[in-house]
């Protein structure tokens, strides 16, 4: 019931956020780096396995949603689109459970106030690379071996084709700060999604940081260890007959330049969550003087 004043009139009942406020984030985000750093390696592995193919799935999910749409829907809204449905990827690794490379980038928190050394981080950083790689890639040759990105008469494979093209093309400089850029908003879900409270407010926290990275362009290391394993599994050992429903030859794929590009992106990920997140919070709302 609303409460009354002297005078008898109504006063409003005071409201509260139903999530946690910035500093509990922050001190929720210090908590599950140390939890991370305590898993043995074989677990992290597995879960950064999972998480790889997560965001793969998510991937495949905004190739087919996307596949097609080129000259019938304006470019913003392909990529709109593109992105709602891919983050279904992280939706997966942060409601499933699962150890994603550019999520723990908030580890550094932790690290900073002393709870866990560097090479605990360090650890869990490698680990967690290594298993999002062969999750990603692995997923990526199985859609290969089911034939899927045959479907639309190429269609499908054709958007893989155009992906894997793109972002192993991409200029080494700007593959980096593209780079971070997605990761400031990858880790900016993480931390909203920390905050909810429901799985309902976790999904909506999650969703228009990721679409808006997708929608703009920007560059996710895992994502990119599915889509260009993808598009060179396609370019090397898709039949002729894909070729020809495509009318167009196989692409060349720059096996050296993705590679390159790969490390380029994954630093700047590192970069625009360990720094540019997880830094700045931890110096606003962790740093020993505020504790």
């Amino acid at each position: 019931m609303d409460s009354k004043d002297v005078a008898g009139w109504s006063q409003p009942t005071p409201q509260t956020l139903d999530a946690l406020m910035p500093d509990a984030i922050a001190l929720a985000a210090e908590n599950l780096g140390v939890k991370k750093a305590h898993y043995d390696t074989p677990t992290l592995f597995a879960l950064a396995v999972l998480a790889g193919a997560f965001i793969a799935m998510g991937g495949l999910f905004a190739t087919v949603t996307m596949s097609g749409a080129e000259g019938m829907l304006p470019y913003g809204v392909t990529r709109l689109l593109g992105g709602l449905v891919f983050s279904m990827g992280l939706i997966l690794v942060i409601v499933g459970g699962a150890q994603l490379f550019t999520g723990d980038a908030l580890m550094v928190m932790a690290w900073a106030s002393g709870r866990l050394h560097a090479r605990e981080m360090m650890r869990v950083w490698t680990t967690v690379w290594i298993g999002n790689f062969v999750g990603a890639a692995g997923t990526a040759l199985l859609v290969f071996l089911s034939g899927q990105y045959t479907f639309g008469h190429g269609a499908v494979g054709a958007s893989a084709l155009y992906f894997a093209v793109a972002k192993s093309s991409l200029p080494t400089t700007q593959a980096f700060f593209l780079g971070i850029l997605c990761n400031v908003l990858v880790c900016l879900a993480v931390w909203l999604a920390l905050g909810a409270h429901s799985v309902g407010d976790k999904i909506l926290a999650i969703t228009f940081p990721v679409a808006a990275f997708v929608a703009a362009g920007f560059e996710h290391c895992v994502a990119n260890m599915y889509f260009v394993p993808l598009g060179l599994l396609i370019e090397w050992g898709a039949p002729d007959s894909f070729w020809h429903d495509l009318g167009r030859a196989a692409p060349s794929i720059p096996v050296g330049q993705y590679l390159v590009n790969l490390a380029a992106v994954t630093l700047g990920n590192w970069i625009g969550g360990a720094v540019m997140v997880g830094a700045v919070y931890w110096f606003i709302y962790r740093r020993p003087k505020l504790r």
